[in-house]
């Protein structure tokens, strides 16, 4: 039973105009200068039209078909997305951030952001391929062969071509260091021939366009063990001349897709480099710069799969809202004793509103949150003070792990919560939401694990400039919190700021145990911290939100939507909130049981 993909303009247009103030904001920034509210509001109305009238109605077709691979290598994409891909193109949001003179729609972070809230939960396997085409677009742009960057960038972002990262191989997983593909120099310039298998490539082949750039990490001769021997090189599937004009195919072949849980439609590859043929890869930067370079696509991955939490949550409370307020059963519960109390639709019954509002507040916060990192990383990349962006680029760095956890996990969870919504029928697959499930789970765990991301956030985030970075977000988000107060959220306020206080104790005990030597008990907790770390972010936000609803509402604005922020947030430190203290104690717990040497031996 088809549902229609419900698109939040309004909490959209609330968090970008509203909260964040875009366009007046990013008026201080001289490549956004000249776009305004209209522009960005015509932006919207399109994207919402792309979702709904172009996305969605292949992601059902998508799951059911998946991917085909013929006996040559060749990956056919399921009925529609070719389609749906050269309309993506036409209307320039393969990389609608791209420079428009290399055919990008010259926009910024942000709004690219509102619009994967869009596209994403519209149809989430397909969006995997414009997403690795643009990021690989700008490695191209920044750090191809010089003689290459124009071109290879500019077919990326036109969707002329499509671009892959390639790092996991068998054995190695998450343990870059331990990749063995192989890359030796030839006599021509720059150009080395690769050997070795990679796995877990999404978009490794398809029939969408006429050729893939892969960027892949490869070990050159005598290069040292570990991450630090890694090179990248950028392989095409097949051979261009300086024109573009396409020659023999390479030798990066797809041996084997994989049988996935979800994102069926997106062809996740099994590559064989030189297996058949030589493939010829072209150096992108120095030797051994390969970790480097790769973590400019692989941090831009990490936002973006923090944007697919986000946005399966949006899309689950959607399907979930509109299903409650149409499935008749039952009746009232205040009608119980009254045979003939007549039925009711089940978004009358308290426990279906209580999940429906752990729906809304969790897309609404992460929602606010995403769109908030979209725009810090705008800012710290195009300011003119220095200070400005090194502070901001911080807290871009800070906090990229921390809702890349708290977003997948949560948005899978708020896709169970849906298929609960829903009951017997959310189980069903002839219902989205079961599909939601599937298709969600995977973001927990690609592009490093949530507890890859822990171990990141404390490892490294939370150290840097000793602690500084930490420091200044605990000392913003206070200042969020007193502004909440002198509006007349007190008691809520009160709640948030004593949450950013326990965050801050579970960060000084943590950072106690590391200094005592005592490395695997810190990290053992690495994860229940950065969990009360998102739970908090997402506080502040809600926060944020109900001190402008109420000031609005103050002035006269009826608007159901103010209304309901102040009720988000009143729901958010009761139902949600505790959860960050929670965690907070268990870090502070001094527990390390799963460390004895007596389990699992």
């Amino acid at each position: 039973m088809s549902t229609p993909f419900r698109v939040d303009l309004d909490d959209l247009r609330f968090v970008l105009f509203e909260q964040l103030g875009i366009d007046k904001n990013l008026q201080r920034v001289d490549r956004y200068k000249e776009l305004d509210r209209d522009l960005y509001d015509a932006t919207l109305e399109e994207g919402a039209k792309i979702a709904k009238e172009v996305l969605h109605p292949i992601n059902r077709k998508g799951d059911l078909q998946g991917c085909k691979l013929d006996g040559d290598g060749n990956v056919t994409t399921p009925e529609g997305f070719k389609e749906a891909w050269n309309r993506m193109a036409e209307g320039g949001w393969i990389a609608p951030t791209a420079p428009p003179e290399l055919g990008g729609g010259g926009l910024p972070a942000v709004m690219a952001m509102a619009l994967n809230d869009m596209f994403i939960g519209a149809a989430t396997a397909f969006m995997m391929y414009p997403g690795l085409t643009a990021a690989a677009g700008r490695m191209a742009q920044a750090h191809a062969p010089p003689e290459m960057r124009e071109l290879v960038a500019g077919k990326l972002f036109r969707g002329e071509w499509a671009g892959t990262m390639c790092l996991t191989e068998s054995g190695a997983g998450s343990s870059v260091g331990d990749n063995r593909a192989k890359a030796m120099p030839t006599d021509e310039k720059g150009v080395y021939l690769l050997e070795g298998e990679k796995i877990f490539i999404s978009g490794g082949d398809h029939d969408l366009t006429e050729n893939i750039i892969h960027f892949v990490l490869a070990r050159t001769p005598d290069a040292p063990p570990g991450t630090k021997g890694l090179s990248l090189f950028l392989v095409p599937k097949f051979m261009f001349g300086p024109d573009g004009k396409l020659g023999e195919r390479n030798g990066a072949k797809v041996v084997g897709l994989e049988h996935k849980m979800g994102i069926h439609g997106s062809s996740t590859c099994v590559l064989a480099l030189g297996a058949d043929r030589p493939c010829k890869g072209w150096i992108v930067g120095e030797e051994l710069e390969g970790i480097r370079l790769m973590f400019q696509m692989m941090n831009e991955a990490r936002i973006g799969v923090a944007a697919q939490g986000e946005s399966m949550a949006a899309a689950a409370y959607g399907y979930a809202v509109q299903y409650a307020a149409e499935r008749v059963q039952g009746t009232d519960i205040r009608e119980y004793k009254n045979p003939n109390a007549p039925r009711v639709t089940i978004n009358r019954h308290p426990d279906v509103r209580r999940m429906l509002m752990t729906l809304k507040v969790h897309a609404e916060t992460m929602r606010a949150a995403m769109l908030r990192l979209a725009m810090s990383f705008d800012m710290s990349e195009q300011l003119d003070d220095e200070a400005d962006r090194k502070k901001i680029h911080g807290r871009v760095d800070l906090l990229t792990p921390v809702l890349k956890s708290h977003c997948t996990d949560t948005g899978f969870e708020m896709a169970v919560t849906a298929v609960q919504v829903y009951g017997g029928y959310g189980y069903i697959a002839e219902y989205p939401v079961e599909q939601l499930v599937r298709d969600a789970k995977i973001q927990s765990i690609y592009e490093g694990t949530n507890g890859i991301q822990a171990m990141d956030l404390l490892g490294r985030k939370m150290r840097m400039e000793g602690g500084a970075l930490f420091m200044s977000w605990m000392q913003d988000a206070q200042k969020i919190v007193a502004a909440a107060k002198e509006a007349g959220l007190g008691a809520q306020a009160e709640a948030v700021g004593k949450a950013i206080g326990q965050l801050g104790a579970a960060a000084m005990h943590l950072s106690k145990l590391a200094g005592g030597g005592k490395i695997a008990e810190a990290f053992y907790m690495a994860v229940p911290f950065q969990s009360a770390f998102g739970i908090v972010v997402c506080a502040i936000e809600a926060l944020e939100q109900a001190r402008i609803a109420r000031q609005k509402i103050d002035e006269g604005d009826e608007r159901p939507l103010l209304r309901g922020k102040l009720l988000n947030l009143d729901f958010y430190v009761a139902h949600v909130l505790p959860r960050a203290v929670a965690f907070a104690k268990t870090v502070q717990s001094s527990d390390d049981s799963a460390l004895d040497e007596i389990l699992f031996a």
